[in-house]
Order: C-alpha cells, then sequence, then structure tokens
C-alpha cells in the first residue's frame, strides 16, 4: 500500500526541521571532549534523518536503521545527543503504529545505545546515561501506544457510524417500499372495487338506453355516485400521504365497518344481491382493524362483481369477545384464485398481507355447496371500545 502523499510531505518535513536542530547541536561545545561536527558526521546525520522520511511506510525497518547508524556514529567519538531526537521519533512511530511487544523491543534497543553511549562517552556519567535509557523509551512508548489506541478507537468509531448509516438507509429504502405497497393496495382496493361497478352499471344503461329510460336513469345515477365516493376516497387517501398529520378534518374519515351498509346497496345496485348480517354486541374497533375489515369484504364482493355473476353474496360480521369474524359467501359457479389474481396477483394476496398486519388470518376456497367462501380472523380486545348500533 504506497503512502499517502500528504504524510509523506509531512515525515519529510519533519525530518528536515529534525535535521536542522540536530546540526546545530553538532556545531555547539559541549566541553565534554568530543570532536567537531565534521564532514563524515554530517554525512552520517543527513542519512539518519533521510530514513525518517519514510517512517511511517516502514516503522520498523527506518527505527532499526537509525539505530545502527545512530550507533556508528556514537562509536566514531561523536556527541550522542545530535541524532538522539532522530533515534526517539523513530521508537514514538513505531509505539504509535505497532503492538506493545514490537514497541517494547524498539524501546529496549533505544536504551541500549544510551547505555552504550554513557560507556564510550569520554568524561561522560553512565548513571546518567542508563537514566535516559530507561526514562525517554518508557515515556516513548506510553504515549505511542496511546496514541494508537485513541487512533484504533477513532476508526472503530468511523466503521461504527458507516454500520449504522448503512442500516438507516437500509431501513429506509424498506419503508419506502412498505409504503409502496401499502399505497399499492389502498389504490388497488379503491379503484377495483369502484371501476367495477361503474362498468357493470354503465354497460347495463347502454343496454337498455333505448328499451327502458327508467333504468338507464338510476343505473347512471348509480355510476354518478360511485365514482363520486372513490374520487373522494382517493382525494383522501392522496392527501393524507402528502400531508400526514398535518390534513384537513373536512375530508371524510377512512371507511368502517359501518359503511358495509352502503357497500352492499351500491353491490345490489351493480347486479349483484347482498345481504348484511351482523351477529354478536358490535363495538368500535381500532381504525386501522376496521378498514382491513372493510376492504376485505370491499375485494371479495368486488370479486364477485367480476367473476361470478349472476349471483348472490351474504356478508357476515360475527363480534366475538376475542376475535371478530368477517365472512363473504357467495352462490355463484365457485370462483378458481388464479382467476380472481389473474390481473396481478393484488386480490387474496392483498386479503392475507392485510390480515398479517393485525395478527389475523383469511382463508379462502370453494364453498361446500358451490359458490365461494372468504373468511377474516381478527384478534380483538373486549377494551377496544364501546358498543355503536348494527347496522344491517
Amino acid at each position: 500500500m504506497p503512502i499517502p502523499r500528504s504524510s509523506l510531505a509531512l515525515d519529510t518535513g519533519i525530518a528536515a526541521a529534525v535535521l536542522g536542530c540536530a546540526l546545530l547541536l553538532g556545531r555547539q561545545d559541549t566541553g565534554e571532549g568530543y570532536p567537531p561536527l565534521d564532514a563524515s558526521g554530517c554525512l552520517l546525520t543527513l542519512a539518519v534523518h533521510l530514513m525518517l522520511c519514510w517512517r511511517h511506510r516502514y516503522p520498523e525497518a527506518v527505527t532499526g536503521g537509525v539505530f545502527a547508524l545512530w550507533t556508528v556514529y556514537i562509536t566514531l567519538g561523536y556527541w550522542p545527543v545530535v541524532n538522539s531526537l532522530a533515534a526517539q521519533l523513530a521508537l514514538y512511530t513505531v509505539a504509535s503504529t505497532r503492538p506493545l511487544r514490537t514497541a517494547v523491543a524498539a524501546g529496549a534497543g533505544l536504551g541500549t545505545i544510551w547505555l552504550y553511549a554513557g560507556f564510550a562517552a569520554p568524561a561522560g556519567s553512565v548513571a546518567a546515561a542508563a537514566a535516559l535509557g530507561v526514562v525517554v523509551p518508557a515515556v516513548l512508548v506510553r504515549f505511542g501506544q496511546s496514541a494508537r489506541e485513541s487512533e484504533r478507537r477513532g476508526e472503530r468509531l468511523a466503521e461504527l457510524a458507516a454500520q449504522l448509516q448503512e442500516e438507516r438507509d437500509a431501513k429506509a429504502l424498506r419503508a419506502v417500499a412498505e409504503e409502496q405497497a401499502r399505497i399499492a393496495r389502498e389504490l388497488h382496493d379503491v379503484i377495483a372495487h369502484h371501476i367495477s361497478v361503474i362498468a357493470v352499471q354503465s354497460g347495463l344503461a347502454d343496454y337498455v338506453f333505448d328499451t327502458d329510460p327508467d333504468t338507464a336513469r338510476t343505473a347512471l345515477g348509480t355510476i354518478a355516485d360511485t365514482s363520486s365516493e372513490a374520487l373522494e376516497e382517493m382525494r383522501r387517501m392522496l392527501t393524507l400521504l402528502r400531508a400526514g398529520d398535518n390534513a384537513p378534518e373536512s375530508y371524510a374519515p377512512m371507511p368502517t365497518l359501518g359503511g358495509l351498509a352502503d357497500m352492499a346497496a351500491r353491490m345490489h345496485a351493480g347486479g349483484v344481491p347482498v345481504e348484511l348480517v351482523v351477529e354478536g354486541r358490535p363495538r368500535t374497533l381500532p381504525p386501522g382493524m376496521e378498514l382491513c375489515a372493510y376492504r376485505v369484504v370491499q375485494e371479495a364482493l368486488t370479486n364477485v362483481l367480476k367473476h361470478a355473476r349472476p349471483a348472490g353474496a351474504v356478508v357476515t360480521v360475527r363480534y366475538q369477545p376475542d376475535r371478530l369474524l368477517v365472512s363473504v359467501t357467495d352462490d355463484g359457479p365457485g370462483m378458481n384464485p388464479a382467476i380472481v389474481d389473474a390481473g396481478g396477483g393484488h386480490g387474496l394476496i392483498g386479503m392475507h398481507e392485510r390480515a398479517k398486519l393485525y395478527g389475523g388470518a383469511v382463508r379462502t376456497g370453494p364453498g361446500p355447496e358451490g359458490g365461494f367462501h372468504v373468511r377474516l380472523t381478527l384478534p380483538t380486545s373486549t377494551t377496544t371500545g364501546g358498543e355503536t348500533p348494527a347496522d344491517s
């Protein structure tokens, strides 16, 4: 992996600054018998600091090279302090980028060289050199490891942040997909039911337009009422989607089980006699649950209208203490689910999806005496709401 240009430039600049300090130290008279910094000393010093330019790319190799040239420098009798800054910087680099074991080994190397410098000094103190050989490497290793841990924590935090962002993006995508599916189900339920009624009534009006004007006029009135209701439902739904909780209250509320009587009357006008039977003690249910039951009945009756005419249907709503049972049974020839959902699979599948949202289930299939049967079961609570008048 190549070293980034910015890091190489920074390390080169630091190496040049440390080299300047070393050359200035080399010109000073220590008074301890060290020879002045001649050409050989300058070349060694330049080589030591030149290697620092690659200390982050090859920290172990650079540290070993610096220690080796520094040892040669000391052996030739030069003042050890001149290149000590380069050796300490190399050790810190190893300690801040490599595991503790490697850092301790490098620190031991630096301490050994300091001790050697104490013995090689013309009039130096071995005790002072030994103290430097212990304290300086220990401090550099400690701070280098702390910097390494901080960097690793930063990397882990960055990884966690990236992971959280990916999870948020995935969650947002799932939410969008779920919302699109919900909108598709709502549009299918509204459009399929009302357009089916309009199609049947318009065909009837066209058929009896000349022979039975009163029947044609009644059919046109049903078309007008059905289309108005469809537009109102679509306007309400789209307004809620756009405005959320700020939607105007003037729009009609979401359909409930109380609207089944109107649905039955509309279906009867479309040529499908519907009998509505309410059993048990009616009570108010959560809006979403009532909408679920309403849409299942709507879809079932729409399928009867499209695929089972001439046929009648019985809608039974049974309130039980812990559940709601809704069934739609027709006396037609018995519809095949594959035929019912031939237009794209949104009919029976949509019923099952709605029921699952509320922990319920939908069972569909031919009836024992012919026809087709749809049965919805939704778990409820006796404390869901108060009693409401039965619409029958």
